[in-house]
């Protein structure tokens, strides 16, 4: 019996994380799901963890990453499949066992975007779970920009053809939500594309002047679409709490990010589940200078975290919480990255070390304060 055999094994001597508290013991899994838990030694033989920790399977609900793998230079595009492939590499071994890809929908009009190529990484991430190549299990997450003319017959194209998990609402005019701030666009628009002043601020009037229109009839009708087909709906960018009342009538469930402490309060209310990034923790900031994900965790308000831009980022985020904010312990830091967001997409049969779940898990070493994904199980088979 060997953790490398996918249908019985015990993993013994581990500090396990349940969703309410740390023990010393040893956990059973048959057939890929958690057959038995228990502290102390293990009653039969089983592999030594020697005192090592063992968290759930990370669940990460929006990343973009398998972008960079994909366009990896400006107008260089690479294999789709093999892209895909490096990019499931790259999640699994950050301890990430369900991923949901955020794909972008809809076409920018400054040409900046993957979103005309959409069905070029469906049609790869497809072909990998047809055929079991990827470690993790993969989901998808439409990301939405409502001002893009053509997103509504992307999404609905799409949804025609692939299942889709996840669908956000995403809105990135200057003036508004992430760039309500105009002086914090100029200074992003200027650093992205190596432009002045004088053409930043043509780019924010041209934009303002087109997409306001566009937004304000695609908006129910992506919201109309989702609802037809069953898919939650996510926020992005919530600013004010106009913009989460807004949300809460469309039928959101999940707040991507909100920028103020207003809105991720005013989410808390209308029971909308609260999502930040852990890169935003870990630098001990948004890099877009809106509010802090530990400002939030501090005041109630953090139920997820996203590695958004940076897969590694999850799991040291989980670790670096309670480090943060002493009011919440592991068990709680680690129900962030695994059972909540499971839950929050509706996924009952994973997220924590419990009896009769699958058996996704991660053995961590923690090295100078440092959490390190030493070995990776999704649905009891080692595929890290």
């Amino acid at each position: 019996m060997t953790a490398d055999n996918p249908d019985s094994f015990v993993l013994d001597n581990a500090r396990i994380v349940t969703p309410d508290a740390v023990i010393h013991g040893w956990v059973a899994v048959a057939d890929g799901r958690i057959a038995e838990i228990g502290e102390g030694r293990a009653p039969e033989t089983g592999v030594d963890l020697g005192g090592e920790t063992l968290i759930p399977g990370l669940v990460e609900l929006h990343t973009d990453h398998l972008e960079s793998h994909y366009a990896p230079r400006p107008k260089v595009r690479w294999h789709p499949l093999g892209a895909a492939l490096a990019y499931d590499a790259q999640i699994a071994t950050a301890g990430i066992t369900t991923v949901f890809d955020s794909l972008r929908a809809g076409i920018d009009v400054e040409g900046m975007s993957l979103g005309p190529e959409l069905f070029v990484l469906a049609e790869a991430l497809d072909e990998g779970r047809r055929h079991n190549l990827f470690r993790a299990d993969h989901h998808t997450h439409l990301r939405c920009e409502i001002p893009s003319p053509d997103v509504v017959e992307a999404v609905d194209n799409f949804a025609a053809v692939f299942p889709v998990g996840l669908i956000s609402l995403m809105d990135h005019t200057p003036g508004q939500r992430q760039f309500r701030d105009l002086e914090k666009y100029f200074v992003y628009f200027g650093g992205k594309n190596h432009a002045s002043r004088e053409e930043a601020e043509r780019v924010v009037e041209s934009k303002i002047a087109h997409n306001a229109p566009i937004a304000e009839r695609n908006r129910p009708a992506l919201i109309a679409l989702a609802k037809a087909r069953g898919i939650p709906m996510a926020s992005h960018d919530d600013t004010t709490r106009e913009e989460v009342e807004a949300s809460h009538v469309a039928g959101v469930s999940l707040a991507e990010f909100p920028t103020t402490v207003e809105a991720a309060r005013a989410c808390r209310e209308r029971g909308i589940t609260v999502m930040m990034g852990a890169p935003n923790l870990i630098r001990g900031g948004s890099h877009s200078g809106n509010v802090a994900a530990q400002t939030l965790a501090q005041e109630g308000l953090l139920d997820i975290l996203s590695s958004d831009y940076v897969p590694a980022s999850l799991l040291m985020a989980a670790f670096r919480l309670p480090e943060r904010v002493p009011a919440i312990d592991l068990p709680a830091a680690i129900r962030t990255v695994t059972l909540n967001p499971a839950r929050a997409t509706g996924l009952g049969d994973r997220g924590a070390i419990a009896a009769g779940l699958r058996a996704d898990l991660v053995r961590v070493r923690i090295s100078g304060g440092t959490p390190v994904v030493r070995q990776v199980w999704r649905a009891g088979e080692r595929v890290a």
